[in-house]
């Protein structure tokens, strides 16, 4: 099943995109070929940018404060298996002891290499980069496969226990919520919300076949969802047909 998330409001938007942003990040470092390490240091930049436009690291402690709090007052329900209850607050604690270890603002020790600020200043510019712009870092990128991945394991460690904080808390907000099995009739659904305890994200999932994907207008009070094709030189087009989906309103 493809699946697709949506955010409701700006913290979750930028945990789904430090998310995003990781994943791309370790893949290419794991890929090891020069082209997939500059890829990978760009996105680590971007992955600045985006924690330094918010307080993440306060967010993130609270929100694990809140949910083993949450969890706590699930022990001895016998509808929890505890060991997997013990288990989920075993990492939480993990990850915010982690995250109070670092007592610096995230990302502070990367903000302080005056190289990576270097690249980080000419990679605005289109082609910015390239080797009569930073010699020094075609000479790095140069360097054997080895190396480089160890300079990005000594960057990423710093940042690390913001990755396992922000796995959890998604994992914990995409498994809330009662998924719903629908059909948009002629490629549209829309539904009316309510509720005190408005959502945060939606999940939609469809079949891996499906040759349409879907677009998600929504806030606290309704959403509205329209598939569409995909035509790589126009302008997405409206499916008039049915769709069935699944979808989960998810709450922390």
């Amino acid at each position: 099943m493809a699946s697709y998330d949506y955010p409701f409001n700006e913290r979750i938007r930028t945990l789904l995109r430090v998310e995003d942003l990781l994943a791309k990040l370790l893949h290419n470092v794991e890929s090891g070929h020069e082209y997939s390490h500059h890829c990978a240091l760009l996105t680590l930049l971007q992955i600045l940018d985006v924690v330094d436009r918010a307080e993440l690291k306060l967010d993130l402690l609270q929100e694990l404060d809140r949910q083993k709090m949450a969890m706590s007052m699930l022990k001895g329900n016998p509808a929890i298996a505890p060991k997997k209850l013990d288990s989920i607050l075993g990492d939480i604690d993990g990850a915010a002891d982690a995250l109070r270890a670092e007592t610096t603002k995230l990302g502070q020790t990367l903000r302080s290499n005056e190289w990576l600020m270097s690249i980080k200043q000419r990679a605005g510019i289109p082609g910015g980069v390239c080797e009569f712009d930073l010699p020094s870092y075609h000479y790095w990128l140069g360097l054997s496969e080895e190396r480089r991945k160890a300079d990005f394991t000594a960057w990423l460690k710093p940042l690390m226990p913001m990755q396992q904080a922000i796995g959890i808390i998604l994992h914990i907000l995409r498994g809330s919520g009662a998924t719903t099995k629908l059909v948009a009739v002629d490629g549209a659904y829309q539904q009316m919300l309510g509720g005190a305890k408005p959502a945060q994200m939606l999940r939609i999932e469809v079949a891996n076949d499906l040759i349409c994907f879907p677009e998600v207008s929504a806030n606290k009070y309704a959403i509205n969802i329209r598939f569409n094709s995909l035509d790589c030189s126009h302008k997405p087009q409206k499916c008039e047909q049915d769709i069935k989906f699944a979808l989960t309103l998810c709450n922390l």
